[in-house]
């Protein structure tokens, strides 16, 4: 497997960009998505899951409206509606809604042990919907990581607990696979951003019923979960998930959904940073092999 790139003129620089690109997309995503999970914690102390939800893509999508009036980029055509609107609904709402109510129960690393599913059932998926290789290496790579994401879990203190929250949570990592299979072959005829600029969209639709009560929670709300809410809809929604829609169009989907592994790893040390929680030893160990299975499904490629 290996990166989309434009080689047709012979010379390595247009190559060199693009990996270039590649690389920032997947870093903007690792990182945006990791600080999501302090801020969603913050953003629950007052606020409700779906509202929450909602206001958060309700910022997201305001910026995403502007650009598809001011680029005006190619309409989606009738048989690829269905697609935009999955992302919209089951990337965005149905994923949102999951992971805010799993988090009210679910420990840190508990839930990141079960989201981390993911990248597991995208190769699955890949290899039988669109035909893609996941050699040996990168299956050995995926158990490390996965591995090493179970350590972090269990380092959590609370173990692994799996309740109706951890189901919940386990919803929302089937959303982002299927999501990532069905959004795939969008990006043949669309741009990334047009993508996602999409998703937040028509996913601030669906949550929009719950945008009246979340406007008059975040109203009476102290300064964190004020600006938590400001934060999410910035960084992991309108920023990541743009940088995911970037990634997902030049990689893989079963290598692209890999490099989540990180996710983990650097909410941790975000956490360090920004809450003061120090990493235990089961932490760092289990940070390393992580990202160590990541290297070894990026190896050679």
């Amino acid at each position: 497997m290996t990166v989309q790139t434009s080689t047709q003129t012979g010379t390595s620089n247009p190559t060199q960009r693009a990996s270039a690109v590649t690389v920032l997309a997947v870093v903007v995503t690792i990182v945006g998505w990791a600080s999501s999970f302090p801020a969603i914690r913050a953003g629950l102390s007052a606020i409700d899951p779906i509202e929450l939800g909602a206001l958060r893509f309700a910022i997201a999508a305001v910026p995403s409206a502007i650009y598809l009036m001011v680029l005006r980029p190619a309409l989606p055509a009738l048989n690829e509606l269905w697609r935009f609107a999955f992302g919209g609904a089951v990337f965005i709402a149905l994923y949102t809604v999951l992971l805010n109510y799993g988090e009210m129960t679910v420990s840190a690393g508990a839930a990141s042990f079960i989201i981390n599913v993911n990248p597991i059932i995208t190769a699955v998926l890949a290899m039988i919907l669109l035909g893609e290789r996941f050699p040996v290496l990168a299956w050995v790579g995926t158990f490390l990581s996965f591995a090493g994401i179970g350590i972090i879990a269990l380092g959590e203190g609370q173990g692994l607990t799996f309740n109706t929250g951890a189901l919940l949570i386990l919803g929302s990592a089937l959303c982002t696979s299927l999501s990532s299979i069905v959004q795939k072959r969008l990006y043949s005829r669309h741009r990334p951003l047009t993508v996602s600029a999409w998703n937040m969209i028509l996913g601030a639709l669906f949550l929009a019923p719950a945008l009246p009560n979340g406007l008059a929670q975040m109203s009476v709300a102290d300064a964190e979960p004020f600006w938590s809410v400001i934060y999410l809809g910035i960084v992991p929604s309108l920023i990541a998930y743009a940088s995911w829609s970037v990634a997902l169009s030049r990689l893989p989907a079963s290598r692209a959904s890999n490099f989540m592994y990180c996710v983990p790893p650097v909410a941790v040390a975000i956490g360090f940073f920004w809450l003061g929680e120090t990493p235990g030893l089961f932490g760092i160990l289990g940070g390393a092999l992580a990202l160590a299975g990541v290297v070894l499904v990026n190896l050679k490629r």
